[in-house]
């Protein structure tokens, strides 16, 4: 048998010593010393031996800036690759022909550069439908990208309310407004979207021919032209006021205007919804009982890039100031940065950064402070942009990340001799078997002491942002005295690397939220930016007095006392979430069918003690996988294979989504989520060590070995402990793979016993439990922290982590990705990936007044188009980290996954398998960790023994409950 083998594997690796560390020893005769750069891996293999852009314009920081401009037609290409490239004509009226770009593939034009020096390069583009995410390329020179950050341009969709004025429910509240995209030409330099590098990229180009490429990572978009040329810098503000003065441009009187910040005409990103700010009585307008629409950004508007433009109709062209009634409470001891643009353009230098300094309140923030800057605007209509960028914080957040790098690249060095717990009474001399270790924390040690000075000057004091960097230089400092003590040091070390992370991550962030902007004449005063003292006393007696009156569980539109059909719904997540779905209700839902939803925020422990007092709701949502079975076996649950059309509905979903819902040949849940375990890996880890990624489970056996040897761990599923007595604990995913891929089962005779004291039960229980006592592997640790370090850069987690690290760990952005699980080998040669699949699900319960209603709703929420818009709408709202795992497949297809990554998830969606619930099944998950435990924890007893023992109950426990619920034992 397969877990046989791997068995042997293991015990043979275990067995097998020598003084070898990386994969290409003499004494590693696996298959594991060929290093692999598969196709998911072509972007790591462009940007692994390229420097930053900031050692690239060093290096080139002499050479001339020619004042010449070429322009590359699109359409003109020399050559294309893959699929939705095409030639369009006269597209979105530009005549001529455009080039549309599909979400993969590579463009190559031909250009004659006439002159050696430094040029920029702007793009004029149209971005045409995907899947709303932002329109990702790496663009290469002759074949090559110049720098890493090349590999990564990002080009923006735009955005815009849907309606022009805000809608309100039957309650009076303002409905949030819908954004969606408004797309137009637009031309945007080749930058650093992170925010690291203010000015647009310099590239260097020879005289010469050269070819030109753009790689497409994510989403497609139409090409008109790209242009080399010189992008002039804006001049000082003195100097641009005096230019006005000789043009003779004067400054109007008696002009005051007032914008509201929730009018924004343009975004960059969904996520700029106008906001609902009820805390303060200072904002236009306000309300103390409805829910008003009232400002724009807040903490939303926190990205470096992300941008909103308001316009403005002034009678005259002339000399204004501007005035922005904001609120920055969000952080301390910094401050927030915006790039200030009149009609496209940066009017004077000073206007790079715009401050917006901490205060607790709304106040009205002047560009120039005491002695305003003055902008010149046309008469008529003019724009006005407000971009997000880290102005001087932007060298040190870019210092910081580099210093991060390199202190967790010293951490696997150190980690490679001492392991994660070193033997204090041992001399192991790291600073003398590792090169350079002492001048690396010097140097870092310096790299941060800079940092913190200048972040003392910007900030005008100490913050907490300085303490936690003079945390790490101190060690530091006190390891170089001292580097006999590096080893016992190691933990506190790890701590503060990753307290440098958390630092990168808060300093990256640049909130601020928008009331009002001020257009105004010089000698006009600007409005007070606030109320006094009795006004705050007022707002918070009467919004306490109608917090009594007012249900603000309640999300949306009412149904009325004559309303003919409506569904009461239950939802469980965050307030964002259920003000997105009912907005999407009472746009399409009840249009569509004329049935009213009261929706209500709840907590979920609430459902069984009201659907026990009859005071349940029709439908609830985003409900755990063992709920629906358990209330189906109290005739509790409605079986939702009554309705005629169900088997058209299940066909959106994967077969193995429905299994855990299945019970005595009915469905009682529709899936809402279904999710998995991937493989992630550290390509640069596992490239330095000589690995490549394990395809099977005796591959992993090989490389656990190689991976002990170097002091480093592969990360498996946490062992869960159940978090209060009783708790349904879900078959560990780990075994219950290895179970399905050996050909097992949980449950027998149509689930009247369990199948986990079969002999393929049995022996996949061994080999678990092998994998914690041969190797020693963490049953509980943090798994983005330890591979963001590298200490763990091999893993198996459930897929979303892939959202997680995408925003938690952006200094090894590229260097990770995301396979199918390792499998087991069949007979034919084929390797047998399975895993099983955890979600949440709709119910309907039993005692729904209008079935066919509640049906309705049920099937236009798991619909493509709802789950997809829902999808897009949340990843709008809290950014990439709220992926939303449907699982519908058509709307998982319509979500912005990176192409590559899609077809990865795909990939391994084919082997995905659920996991039956059975009357008295939640034994299963609470005794196969208990004999887990009296194996590995205990190793008091023998695996065949422990598992044996535990089965037992599991057994007597099914029994029971069949008895109970009258059903064949």
């Amino acid at each position: 048998m397969a877990l046989t083998a791997m068995s042997t594997v293991l015990a043979l690796s275990v067995l097998t010593s020598g003084p070898w560390i990386s994969a290409e020893s003499p004494n590693d005769t696996a298959d594991t010393a060929t290093v692999q750069l598969s196709a998911e891996d072509e972007l790591f293999s462009m940007i692994q031996d390229k420097g930053s852009y900031a050692a690239y314009s060093a290096e080139y920081e002499s050479a001339v800036r020619p004042n010449r401009e070429v322009v590359i037609m699109a359409a003109d290409y020399d050559a294309i690759e893959g699929d939705g490239f095409e030639k369009l004509d006269n597209f979105e009226g530009q005549s001529g022909a455009s080039l549309k770009t599909g979400e993969r593939g590579q463009a190559d034009w031909t250009v004659e550069v006439p002159e050696t020096g430094l040029y920029h390069i702007s793009i004029f583009y149209y971005p045409i439908e995907g899947k709303s995410s932002s329109i990702e390329r790496s663009f290469l020179i002759d074949g090559e990208v110049p720098f890493e950050e090349a590999a990564y341009l990002q080009f923006d969709r735009i955005w815009d309310n849907e309606l022009d004025e805000v809608r309100q429910d039957n309650r009076g509240n303002d409905l949030r407004p819908q954004q969606i995209e408004k797309p137009e030409w637009r031309e945007t330099l080749f930058k650093d979207y992170e925010g690291y590098f203010e000015q647009p990229f310099l590239f260097y180009l020879t005289a010469g021919t050269h070819k030109l490429s753009l790689l497409s990572q994510r989403e497609p978009m139409v090409i008109r032209h790209l242009k080399l040329f010189q992008h002039k810098e804006p001049a000082s503000y003195e100097e641009t006021l005096n230019g006005y003065q000789q043009e003779g441009t004067q400054a109007p009187t008696g002009v005051l205007l007032t914008i509201q910040g929730e009018d924004a005409v343009a975004k960059s990103s969904p996520t700029l919804y106008p906001q609902t700010e009820r805390s303060s009585p200072a904002v236009t307008p306000y309300s103390p009982s409805e829910v008003r629409v009232n400002t724009i950004g807040g903490y939303n508007w926190r990205i470096p890039g992300q941008w909103m433009e308001w316009e403005v109709e002034v009678p005259e062209t002339g000399l204004y100031k501007l005035g922005f009634k904001s609120q920055q409470n969000f952080v301390r001891g910094i401050y927030s940065t915006r790039r200030l643009l009149i009609n496209g353009v940066i009017p004077f230098s000073e206007a790079e950064r715009v401050p917006f300094r901490f205060k607790s309140g709304y106040r009205v923030d002047v560009p120039g402070g005491a002695e305003p800057y003055l902008f010149r605007l046309n008469e008529g209509r003019n724009v006005i942009r407000l971009e997000n960028n880290l102005g001087e914080f932007a060298p040190l957040i870019r210092a910081i990340e580099e210093s991060l790098f390199n202190l967790n690249s010293v951490y696997r060095k150190i980690l490679m001799i001492t392991g994660t717990a070193p033997d204090q009474y041992r001399d192991y001399r790291v600073h003398v078997r590792i090169p350079d270790l002492l001048d690396t924390f010097k140097a870092e040690s310096d790299r941060l002491k800079l940092v913190s000075q200048e972040l003392r000057r910007l900030s005008g004091g100490s913050s907490d942002s300085e303490a936690l960097l003079k945390t790490m230089y101190v060690q530091l400092d006190e390891m170089i005295d001292e580097p006999d003590t590096i080893p016992r040091r190691l933990v506190s070390y790890k701590t503060n690397t990753g307290g440098l992370g958390t630092w990168l991550l808060r300093t990256r962030e640049m909130p601020l939220e928008i009331d009002e902007i001020y257009v105004a004449s010089p000698e006009k005063k600007f409005p007070r930016s606030g109320l006094g003292f009795f006004s705050e006393l007022k707002h918070e007696i009467v919004t306490f007095g109608y917090s009594f009156f007012i249900d603000y569980n309640t999300i949306g539109n009412v149904a009325e006392g004559d309303d003919r059909r409506s569904v009461t719904v239950w939802i469980g997540s965050g307030r964002d979430q259920a003000n997105t779905l009912k907005a999407m209700i009472d746009e399409t839902f009840t249009p569509e069918t004329g049935i009213n939803v009261n929706l209500k925020l709840v907590q979920m422990q609430t459902l069984l003690p009201a659907t026990l007092a009859g005071q349940g709701p029709d439908v609830a949502m985003q409900i755990g996988n063992d709920i629906p079975v358990n209330y189906a076996m109290r005739n509790a649950a409605a079986d939702l294979t009554q309705f005629d059309d169900f088997e058209d509905v299940a066909e959106r979903f994967r077969p193995s989504a429905l299994v855990p819902y299945t019970y005595e040949k009915g469905v009682y849940a529709l899936p809402e989520t279904q999710t998995f375990n991937m493989l992630f890996y550290r390509k640069d880890v596992l490239n330095e060590l000589g690995l490549k990624i394990p395809q099977t489970w005796d591959e992993v056996a090989n490389l656990l070995a190689i991976l002990n040897k170097n002091h480093m761990e592969f990360g498996l599923p946490l062992v869960l402990n159940p978090t209060y007595p009783g708790e349904n604990l879900p078959p560990n995913s780990i075994y219950a793979s290895l179970l399905m891929q050996n050909g097992g089962q949980f449950y027998r005779n149509d689930g009247k016993e369990s199948d986990l004291d079969s002999r393929t039960g049995i022996e996949t229980f061994k080999t678990w439990t092998e994998l914690y006592t041969d190797y020693k592997l963490e049953r509980e640790f943090d798994f983005a922290n330890r591979f963001r370090t590298g200490q763990m850069p091999i893993g198996i987690a459930d897929y979303t982590t892939y959202n997680l690290l995408t925003v938690f760990a952006p200094e090894i952005r590229g260097m990770w990705g995301f396979l199918p699980v390792p499998g087991t080998p069949k007979e034919d040669g084929t390797i047998d990936r399975s895993v099983p699949s955890a979600g949440s699900s709709t119910i309907m319960l039993k005692g729904a007044a209008d079935k066919d209603a509640a049906w309705e709703f049920m099937k236009w929420w798991t619909s493509a188009e709802t789950q997809t818009q829902f999808g897009r709408e949340m990843e709008g709202l809290l950014g990439a980290s709220a992926r939303y795992p449907t699982a519908n497949i058509e709307s998982l297809d319509s979500l912005p996954w990176p192409v590559t990554e899609y077809e990865n998830l795909k990939a391994q969606f084919e082997y995905v398998k659920g996991i039956p619930e059975v009357p008295g099944g939640y034994f299963t998950g609470r005794h196969l960790l208990n004999a887990f435990y009296k194996t590995v924890v205990n190793a008091q007893t023998e695996p065949r023994e422990a598992i044996v023992d535990y089965v037992q109950y599991i057994h007597e426990e099914i029994k029971a409950k069949r008895k109970e619920f009258g059903l064949p034992e």
